[in-house]
């Protein structure tokens, strides 16, 4: 691999001269330019970033800590943010957190070590607190504290849409399968499905099973909320992970969707249409929100101003199989 004295002893100039013209920082004739630059092309010459953000503590490289990397709606997050993040020269360094608040903390420390120029993050729980340096930082898809920019979606309208979408083809009684405790994205969409439902004079909290946003406790979630409530006829899935689960408990069990239950999640995975009855689901626009965030913590690293603290994009309801009229 070629070094700045390779190129250097080629264009038969000093180190300093290349660095020069790399740098685009101080005089250099055009003919000892165009000498440098051809030997740089020749040589096939690429300067070590790490090396030279050492002196700046600037790497080009952007951090990216998902919760569940294997929940498909995280893969497409991260496409858009290597989009975006290659657009402007950036590379990407990748974390899984498994949303534990111990490996969070434990990754930020190595992505500080590494002069990370600025961290995208999903986590509700994230704060300026576990920085020790003064690294950019925005929140996506969740809402963290209040100093730290977010981009998510409108969870709570988007719930009380799906709720009602369940009310309009005919469901009379509606359960919830909703994600953790511990991620604003559950709350909001379970804040929304109360919303639609607690005028209801059947309404408990019984309609209610927790299923952490995991494909295979809805499995078990959905069975043990049918067994309290063998009256539902709609159930409102908090994410399309736990609406794949739950269809596949629900025939297994005997059940026919949607004659008997109609489903409906949120995300719109492609997961969602690989099953039979393809499944209804509350949509957002995943790739637009990796890229506006991305675009935000550049901004953030160039020290630009934000305008807003929180950027809350619209979602689409998608009307599937599994909430055809009854």
């Amino acid at each position: 691999m070629a070094t700045i004295r390779d190129v250097a002893q080629l264009a038969e100039v000093s180190v300093a001269t290349v660095s020069r013209v790399m740098n685009n920082n101080g005089y250099v004739n055009n003919e000892t330019r165009e000498r440098v630059l051809r030997a740089i092309k020749e040589l096939d010459y690429h300067p070590n970033v790490l090396a030279r953000g050492l002196n700046k503590k600037r790497t080009k490289t952007l951090g990216l800590l998902l919760p569940d990397i294997t929940n498909p709606f995280f893969p497409q997050l991260a496409r858009a943010v290597e989009d975006v993040a290659q657009e402007f020269g950036y590379s990407l360094v990748l974390c899984n957190s498994d949303d534990q608040p111990e490996k969070e903390l434990h990754y930020i420390k190595i992505l500080e070590q590494k002069y990370i120029d600025g961290v995208l993050v999903v986590s509700s729980s994230f704060s300026r607190e576990d920085l020790h340096e003064r690294i950019p930082v925005v929140v996506f898809d969740r809402i963290g504290a209040e100093d730290i920019p977010a981009v998510c979606v409108k969870n709570r309208s988007g719930a009380r849409l799906a709720v009602n979408h369940l009310f309009e083809i005919g469901c009379k009684r509606i359960g919830h399968l909703r994600g953790p405790f511990d991620a604003s994205t559950a709350d909001e969409r379970y804040r929304g499905y109360i919303d639609a439902v607690q005028t209801q004079p059947w309404f408990s909290d019984n309609y209610v099973e927790v299923a952490n946003f995991d494909m295979e406790l809805a499995k078990t979630a959905v069975l043990r909320l049918l067994q309290r409530q063998p009256d539902i006829d709609g159930i409102f899935a908090g994410n399309d992970l736990m609406a794949v689960g739950a269809l596949k408990a629900l025939l297994h069990a005997g059940y026919r969707v949607p004659e008997d239950i109609a489903l409906i999640g949120f995300d719109g995975i492609p997961l969602t249409e690989t099953v039979v009855p393809e499944i209804s689901t509350i949509v957002q626009p995943i790739y637009e929100m990796g890229e506006l965030a991305t675009r935000l913590l550049l901004q953030l690293i160039e020290q630009k101003p934000v305008l807003e603290q929180i950027y809350e994009l619209d979602v689409q309801l998608l009307q599937r199989t599994s909430t055809r009229k009854k």
